[in-house]
């Protein structure tokens, strides 16, 4: 694998991000989000924050929605030729900074039971399982797969 190593250029996402967000998605995901859950979430008032190389190029990034004074993380990910170097960690931080500005209480997210390499990440974050979603994600051969629910607090 080659190493990426740099400096981050972090910002908000918009619309002309999706393609790309999509294309990191497709990488990472077995049942990737789509463009239009990707539209439906800008459109809706959610926030998009990602990292962009030396060219610009993004590839990682997290979309959250507000829901009183918690948010709810519903993406995150890091391009396949960036993982493994520290930038989930990276991003997850910048997700802290936002979560303490605005003033939310705590973050709640979803992860697949299978996921073990994004649980690992999100308990070295500090976030805890409290509960369990069963059959939340579509899985192969049209079964369900649980979803861990997780909470960090401030």
């Amino acid at each position: 694998m080659e190493l990426k190593l740099i400096t981050p250029h972090y910002c908000k996402l918009g619309f002309a991000d999706v393609d790309r967000m999509l294309r990191i998605e497709e990488q990472v995901y077995t049942h990737p989000w789509s463009r239009g859950n990707f539209a439906d979430s800008l459109s809706s008032g959610y926030e998009a924050y990602g990292f962009r190389n030396v060219e610009l190029d993004l590839f990682a990034y997290f979309v959250v929605m507000p829901i009183l004074d918690e948010l709810h993380l519903l993406n995150f990910a890091v391009d396949l030729s960036y993982q493994g170097q520290g930038y989930a960690k990276l991003l997850m931080g910048k997700l802290f900074a936002y979560t303490n500005e605005q003033a939310y209480s705590s973050i709640l997210l979803e992860v697949r039971r299978s996921n073990v390499r994004a649980i690992s990440v999100y308990e070295g974050a500090g976030f805890a399982a409290i509960g369990v979603r069963k059959g939340y994600y579509p899985a192969h051969d049209n079964q369900r797969e649980d979803a861990i629910v997780m909470r960090r607090t401030r």
